[in-house]
């Protein structure tokens, strides 16, 4: 009888370089600000210098277009793809609870798990914002580090399918994030095609409990002897707010 193949472990640079993607998808996915913006034409020639590979293709796909335009312009349509659109906003709890008492717990769950893991939070977006669980990843690891980005596979998969729908570069930034996950099962493609057609569960239930204190962005945290901080995004509230 054989025995089962047993996957070989990354090497130390495939490690690395698996981190700086995730981390340059987690900068990519925040609102540009101006401290975004000025940053581009160093995100772009990190782009550049990754490893040929099918996630480092498509983020450059994206940085094309990030790099070339006006801010007033990315923030608008960043503000119109994630904060305005349910089908494309960027809290993963929502596709796989909805607006339910589920997804309250979900979210004390994964903030209890970035606590254990040595995570200060300090205010800001919601852990199950994208680009927190992606900064999460990048420090953390591929076992602990990316069961959240495993968990909400099928939400990550309806997000690229929205935003392939509505045309948005953003696409380009899901899609090199689902190259690096597992292949979709037939389970998930049928639950994915369920939730596009009738959308999460639906419960009047406020998250207040959860979301008054708030949870910090990536650059907040602090894990033990890890990297330096990483731009943070204002909250959608401030958003809004600062674009009135």
């Amino acid at each position: 009888m054989r025995r089962p193949v047993r996957p070989v472990p990354p090497t130390p640079e495939e490690t690395e370089q698996r981190a700086l993607l995730l981390r340059l998808m987690s900068l990519l996915l925040q609102y540009p600000d101006a401290g975004l913006t000025a940053a581009r034409p160093v995100l772009t020639a990190a782009v550049g210098a990754l490893p040929p590979s099918p996630a480092a293709g498509h983020l450059a796909g994206f940085t094309a277009w990030f790099a070339g335009q006006e801010p007033d312009a990315l923030e608008r349509h960043y503000v119109e793809t994630f904060d305005l659109r349910r089908r494309s906003g960027l809290h993963l709890t929502y596709y796989l609870h909805g607006d339910t008492r589920r997804r309250g717990m979900a979210l004390l769950t994964l903030a209890q798990r970035y606590r254990a893991a040595g995570w200060d939070t300090d205010g800001g977006e919601l852990p199950d914002h994208l680009p927190v669980v992606l900064e999460f990843a990048a420090l953390t690891g591929l076992g602990k580090g990316e069961a959240p980005l495993r968990q909400h596979r099928r939400g990550i998969e309806l997000i690229h399918r929205a935003l392939t729908d509505a045309d948005s570069p953003y696409r380009h930034v899901l899609a090199a994030l689902i190259a690096l996950l597992p292949p979709p099962t037939e389970a998930d493609l049928r639950a994915v095609a369920e939730l596009a057609a009738e959308g999460p569960p639906d419960e009047d239930v406020g998250l207040d409990p959860y979301g008054a204190g708030g949870f910090a962005p990536p650059g907040s945290f602090v894990p033990p002897g890890q990297a330096p901080p990483t731009l943070v995004p204002p909250s959608a509230a401030h958003r809004q707010e600062d674009r009135r």
